[in-house]
C-alpha cells in the first residue's frame, strides 16, 4: 500500500494516532465527498471557497466561469492552495460535555493550480465531475456546446502533499463518570438523496430515469 511522505504540513500533531497517509485512505474519502474547500493568500488577504470537485487518478479538478475572479487569480498567480474536506459520520455524546466529540473522516491537500487546456481532460473531468454528483447523468443530458466549453475553466491540483484524520468508535469518558447515570454512545449520521421534486417547466410524459429511480 502506498503513502504520501509526512512533510512538515502535512504531519498530523494534535491525537497524532488519528493520522493517516496511505493513499487508498486519502482517495476514498476525496471520492465520497461531493464539496471542498479552497484556501489560499493573496496579497496577505486570506480566502476560502467552498466548491464542488472530482477526483481523477492523482489530480483534484474544480471548475467554474472563466470570469470568476478567484479562479484567475489562481491560474495566474500560481497561488499555493490548501484543499480540505470533511465527512461528518456520528455524534459522539459522552457523559460529560468535555468529551463529546464526532465521528469523522478529513483529508487535507496541499498543491497549486494548473489550467487544463487539453481537450481530452477538460471533457473527462467534467463527465466524472458530473457523473460523481449523480451517478449515470452525463450519457442523459446535453453536452456543453462550443460557447460554453469557452466559458469554462478547469484547474488542477496534483495530489502529492495530503494526509487523512480519522475519529471512530465510542466516547472516551473519564474514568469516574463512567458511573454517571447519562446515556451515552454515538448517533450515526449520513448524506441522503431524498425523493425527487420535478422541474415545474418538466415536458409532459418524461419518465424519471433509472439512475434516479
Amino acid at each position: 500500500m502506498s503513502s504520501f511522505p509526512v512533510t512538515d504540513k502535512t504531519k498530523i500533531t494534535r491525537l497524532p494516532k488519528r493520522g493517516v497517509y496511505d493513499t487508498e485512505t486519502v482517495y476514498s474519502i476525496l471520492d465520497e465527498a461531493l464539496f471542498c474547500t479552497v484556501a489560499y493568500s493573496n496579497d496577505n488577504q486570506p480566502f476560502q471557497i467552498p466548491t464542488g470537485f472530482v477526483r481523477i487518478e492523482n489530480k483534484i479538478y474544480i471548475h467554474g466561469s472563466v470570469g470568476s475572479f478567484y479562479m484567475r487569480e489562481l491560474q495566474t498567480k500560481k497561488l499555493p492552495v490548501c484543499i480540505s474536506v470533511t465527512l461528518i459520520d456520528g455524534m459522539v455524546l459522552a457523559r460529560s460535555a468535555f468529551h463529546h466529540s464526532v465521528n469523522y473522516r478529513s483529508v487535507t491537500v496541499f498543491s497549486e493550480p494548473n489550467i487544463v487546456t487539453d481537450n481530452d481532460e477538460l471533457y473527462k473531468a467534467l463527465e466524472m465531475f458530473t457523473n460523481k454528483m449523480c451517478p449515470g447523468r452525463w450519457d442523459d443530458i446535453r453536452k456543453p456546446n462550443d460557447g460554453e466549453w469557452k466559458a469554462t475553466m478547469v484547474l488542477s491540483f496534483v495530489i502529492e502533499e495530503a494526509s487523512a484524520k480519522v475519529r471512530v468508535g465510542a466516547p472516551k469518558d473519564d474514568e469516574e463518570d463512567y458511573d454517571l447515570n447519562v446515556w451515552a454512545g454515538v448517533q450515526p449520521l449520513k448524506l441522503e438523496r431524498k425523493a425527487l421534486i420535478p422541474d415545474p417547466d418538466l415536458k409532459a410524459g418524461i419518465e424519471i430515469p433509472g439512475y434516479l429511480a
